[in-house]
């Protein structure tokens, strides 16, 4: 017997890539709502309540509203918005971090951000190991394919072709940073300096580190091996052994659902330089979406992911 999904907010971006990666798969059936029953409350709520799994797609205010609409004990949540990213009672959809078993058990689940997947994947596994201090004053620079900004921002970059780069966050105050903060167990806020570039899909996450300045550090050779042990087996997550001298973000991206990191250190072993790449619409926002409602569906992982 097929479980229904509703997905509130089907027609953004998110949603829409959610919805292909369900398309024609018979564990699941989806729940639609034509355009003007979408935007009637009464419908949303009837299948809100109705539906075995929901998948919001909202801005943060909607996503609360819509979780205040739901009285079936039955429907479990997955909020791709940040509204619960932070919250005690939401299961953090990082599965490779998380653990599978607490999503699994959820009721409900908020999809991690895409900028927070590079950076906690990146730092979270080596502050647990005690390879990095959890009370440095980490910096994140990270650049972003602009479909992650929403409608407003799509409209604007595909309407004006002389935009090179976008710096934003510059009042120090971006929502994704309580995020990054709790979930890589950090004593200190980072400082996060995000950026869009021309392209519709693609990121590029990185933490830059002077090892030797820190009280306590591994090298970058031991860096790279803990991180390899800590997703080994993942098929999502591959930690790349290669230390290329240039990475590439390109605006031809096909969709993928995969989070390759890299640590790239300098010849001393003074320095490092932790990346991550990954499709911001994919383990950044639909692929993780649809990764978490299979492992609490019960399902494998990666049915429907493009790995």
């Amino acid at each position: 017997m097929s479980a229904s999904v509703f997905i509130d907010g089907a027609a953004g971006t998110t949603g829409l890539e959610i919805a292909e990666r369900l398309a024609g798969r018979p564990e699941f059936d989806l729940v639609t709502l034509d355009d003007h029953r979408r935007k009637d409350d009464a419908a949303r709520a009837e299948a809100l309540n109705d539906a075995d799994f929901v998948i919001l797609c909202l801005p943060d205010e909607a996503a609360k509203a819509a979780v205040g609409m739901i009285r079936s004990a039955r429907t479990r949540v997955i909020d791709a918005s940040s509204a619960h990213r932070v919250a005690p009672e939401w299961a953090y959809g990082f599965a490779e971090v998380t653990g599978r078993e607490a999503i699994a058990a959820a009721r409900f689940v908020s999809n991690p951000g895409c900028y927070p997947t590079g950076f906690i994947g990146l730092v979270a596994p080596l502050v647990r190991a005690g390879l990095l201090p959890a009370d440095w004053p980490f910096v994140c620079h990270a650049v972003s394919g602009y479909s992650g900004g929403g409608k407003a921002l799509i409209a604007r970059f595909e309407a004006d072709s002389d935009i090179a780069f976008r710096a934003y966050g510059l009042a120090l105050g971006h929502k994704h940073v309580p995020e990054m903060q709790v979930h890589a167990g950090l004593a200190h806020a980072p400082i996060f300096a995000p950026a869009v570039v021309p392209a519709h899909r693609g990121m590029l996450v990185e933490v830059p580190l002077h090892l030797s300045a820190m009280p306590s550090s591994a090298t970058p050779a031991e860096l790279r091996a803990a991180l390899s042990a800590f997703y080994a087996g993942s098929p999502v997550v591959a930690v790349a052994q290669d230390r290329p001298d240039e990475l590439l973000l390109r605006a031809s991206m096909a969709p993928v659902d995969t989070l390759t990191l890299r640590v790239l250190g300098s010849e001393d072993g003074t320095q490092a330089r932790l990346v991550a790449m990954l499709d911001n619409l994919g383990k950044g926002a639909s692929g993780a979406a649809v990764q978490n409602l299979n492992i609490m569906a019960g399902l494998d992982e990666t049915a429907g992911l493009r790995l």
